[in-house]
């Protein structure tokens, strides 16, 4: 009987290299930004990530660009908040601002405008709320529409519905195509799920809810074909790339999109995942650059094209090493 031997092709790193499946490259990374009025200032919970106000925005975009890093995803921290949001949909709102100096310093960098009510409402959810407390549906649909609109006029190449609102993406579509904006495309966050790695990010945004949490929109972690029936209406509705959010947890998710269609398919490693890893590494627990790099190619390898990370400055660098 013959012996198979796959570690035959084990044996050297450049045969290890010659027949790798999976090639991971800084091409894949989006880098997240957090803007804000003010000073710029460290986020405790996520080491080396920061809120950065607009007169120092320009350092993070100049290491993006020097990274050779293709995009960036924008979320804003205004100075004042409300009930109906409206930083987020106003013209010289935060994420506003940010878009047109990115746009003036890299024009080339594409510029990703999250679009969701959350970190601009005083009340911490992602849309209009009634007088129980509920959240709603189509009354918020324009809010997002405006906000998305108003993203693509100050310079924004992609805008990225985060809110789980239903038909939010026809909204955007329809919104954007009526004022001439039919080249903006749309990254849909279609399969969110109600996760408990969002902690350290809601400490970023300030956008932590008042009252209650956000399952009545985000979606059951228990459910994979929900987020299949998600991802088709989504695509129906003119999404041009599909977002599943977390990355870790739901590789399984990721793998059963990719199956499913054939649009560009984004994950978001977020910053729960993110900060595990720092803080394991700062206890000596593991070795960071190996680690992230492992949880990286594994999302690709699952079969995300894109991937939103708090480590794509590093990980742009270790993948050349």
């Amino acid at each position: 009987m013959m012996i198979e031997r796959p570690r035959r092709l084990r044996r050297t790193e450049t045969l290890r290299r010659l027949v790798r499946e999976t090639e991971l490259s800084v091409n894949d990374l989006v880098y997240p930004l957090f803007v804000a009025e003010g000073k710029t200032q460290p986020i405790s919970s996520m080491p080396g990530q920061s809120r950065w106000s607009l007169n120092d925005l320009a350092e993070p975009i100049a290491q993006v660009t020097g990274a050779g890093l293709p995009a960036v995803l924008l979320f804003g921290i205004p100075d004042k908040k409300d009930e109906v949001g409206s930083g987020a949909y106003a013209e010289n709102g935060i994420v506003q601002q940010a878009i047109r100096k990115i746009k003036a310093q890299a024009p080339d960098l594409v510029v990703i405008g999250d679009v969701c009510l959350c970190e601009y409402t005083s009340h911490g959810h992602c849309g209009l709320l009634n007088e129980a407390g509920e959240v709603l549906n189509d009354e918020t649909l324009e809010l997002l529409a405006r906000t998305a609109v108003s993203q693509a006029q100050a310079g924004a190449d992609i805008v990225a519905p985060s809110d789980m609102m239903d038909g939010r993406v026809a909204a955007l579509r329809e919104a954007l195509d009526d004022v001439g904006l039919t080249q903006t495309a749309i990254m849909s966050y279609a399969a969110k799920y109600a996760s408990g790695f969002y902690g350290p990010f809601r400490e970023a945004a300030e956008s932590t809810p008042a009252f209650g949490d956000r399952r009545g929109y985000q979606m059951d972690p228990a459910n994979a074909r929900e987020a299949l029936r998600e991802v088709r209406l989504d695509l129906e509705e003119g999404a041009d790339i599909i977002m599943i959010k977390p990355a870790l947890p739901y590789l399984d998710i990721i793998s059963r999109v990719r199956e499913l269609c054939d649009v560009p398919v984004a994950a978001y490693n977020v910053s729960g995942e993110f900060a595990m890893v720092k803080a394991a590494a700062e206890k000596g627990w593991l070795e960071e650059p190996r680690v992230v790099m492992e949880i990286l190619t594994a999302i690709k390898r699952a079969g995300a094209d894109i991937i939103i990370t708090y480590h794509a400055l590093d990980a742009a660098q270790w993948v050349t090493e």
